[in-house]
């Protein structure tokens, strides 16, 4: 995949693009192809990349007793990075690894915001992606508050049918916020 198809899927998600600024992405970004597990932010480390998924699928994680925590999930033709780290200029909180192997366009902080001070619609980008982001996380959190185990469930197989093919049925119970014996249980009822 070359960096020029990358763009055009971005631009077919998100925003038109003109001329001159999908040529400064080209020359300020990377098109990086990490295999499975591979851990794109450490905890700890100040994470001042973002990652457009052309292929692939990505999840943000904490370690928290020992304990293996999922927070959220990316696959192709969403952003992912480190919000914190990447906007409070603080050490990441979580780590962020890949699921499968992946083909990720890899843009630094810094271009992002030359490119927004540019070209008025990647700033536009930049909202929109935001924007995308708070909304995901107030469902999640509605999510989290309010419906049952089995609601969280089938309502992340209608945003993602094929979860359950990429993504480790751990990682599922850990992000619906329940244990893997009761995932199995929504999975598999008793007739």
């Amino acid at each position: 995949m070359q960096i020029e198809d990358i763009i055009s899927k971005i631009e077919s998600n998100y925003i038109t693009l003109s001329q001159n600024c999908k040529e400064e992405i080209i020359k300020t970004s990377r098109i990086i192809t990490p295999l499975k597990d591979t851990k794109l932010v450490l905890e700890g480390q100040n994470a001042d990349k973002t990652y457009f998924i052309a292929k692939g699928a990505a999840r943000a994680f904490y370690l928290k007793d020992g304990k293996d925590i999922t927070d959220w999930f990316a696959f192709e033709n969403n952003f992912i990075c480190s919000i914190n780290s990447f906007f409070q200029f603080v050490p990441s909180p979580h780590f962020i690894e890949t699921l499968e192997e992946s083909i990720l366009l890899e843009l630094s902080r810094e271009n992002i915001l030359e490119l927004s001070e540019k070209h008025i619609e990647f700033d536009r980008l930049g909202k929109i992606i935001i924007t995308k982001t708070m909304l995901q996380l107030q469902q999640r959190i509605s999510s989290i508050q309010f419906e049952t185990a089995q609601q969280k469930y089938k309502n992340l197989l209608e945003i993602e049918p094929n979860i359950t093919q990429r993504v480790a049925l751990t990682h599922i119970a850990s992000y619906l916020g329940i244990t893997l014996e009761t995932l199995s249980r929504i999975r598999n009822p008793k007739k």
